[in-house]
């Protein structure tokens, strides 16, 4: 099997196919990988509104990543809902013991757009261990200013950035929306302006934007670039359709960059 042809994701599934891990998949496959896939909740939602989440139990998550990583070489992971902080940091500790060097992309959804609320900030020692076993994050505003609600945004990705590098989603700002903002190694910014005038609302596009950062680490892609062409995928993404559920296009300009075996 090709060694960095395999990328996983641990997230919910979406019955809409929008948004966790069907959508993980679907760019997964749009940047040539294979997606493989371990499920963290069954949820009861369609592209609107979203009912209910029903938590797989955590013996059935280790299941699902032991079972998938005897099999696979997995270098890249992304990981989307969990159903707490501490569930979160018993996956990454499984994770580093499979793969010492495994990459791993977090998207901390804590709030569906329905307005679901899926977990609230606990232990801080315990969120700031969980960045350090993460190589990358990808909050929007909203989500980043729920982590430490007691600090300020810029304290917030002060904090943060020290421990992981952090994929600050602009969809959410009151000011440049649509400007992305890109920390990595505790003192470089990079602003990541939109690529196009306009862009229609979809359904998943924060899972799509991580999933596809998650894919360009898979093709050896460097940070900086890796972040840019992300941000251009979701775009592609965001106006593949003028409805809630976008499509995904095969992305022919980073599937050769696949090392070969």
């Amino acid at each position: 099997m090709d060694k960095n042809k395999y990328i996983l994701t641990i997230a919910g599934h979406d019955p809409s196919g929008g948004a966790g891990l069907t959508s993980d998949i679907k760019t997964f496959e749009a940047h040539g990988l294979y997606g493989l896939s371990v499920c963290t909740a069954m949820t009861v939602q369609n592209d609107l509104d979203f009912k209910q989440c029903i938590w797989t139990e955590v013996d059935v998550i280790m299941a699902q990543i032991d079972i998938l990583f005897e099999r696979f070489e997995i270098h890249v992971v992304k990981i989307g809902i969990v159903e707490s902080w501490k569930t979160l940091d018993l996956i990454l500790n499984k994770l580093h013991q499979l793969n010492i060097d495994i990459k791993i992309v977090l998207d901390p959804i804590i709030r569906a757009s329905a307005g679901f609320d899926f977990h609230e900030t606990e232990n801080q020692d315990l969120l700031d261990n969980i960045w350090k076993q993460c190589f990358i994050m990808t909050p929007n505003y909203d989500e980043i200013q729920r982590l430490y609600p007691k600090l300020t945004i810029a304290r917030t990705i002060e904090h943060i950035s020290k421990a992981t590098n952090v994929y600050l989603k602009g969809g959410h700002r009151s000011h440049k929306k649509g400007w992305d903002t890109l920390y990595h190694n505790g003192i470089v910014m990079v602003n990541i302006p939109p690529n196009t005038d306009k862009v229609y609302e979809k359904h998943g596009s924060g899972c799509v934007l991580s999933a596809s950062l998650a894919s360009n680490f898979a093709l050896q892609i460097a940070l900086e670039d890796a972040a840019k062409n992300a941000k251009q995928y979701t775009e592609q993404f965001l106006n593949s359709d003028k409805g809630l559920l976008g499509k995904h296009k095969q992305n022919t300009d980073t599937r050769h960059l696949i090392p070969n075996p």
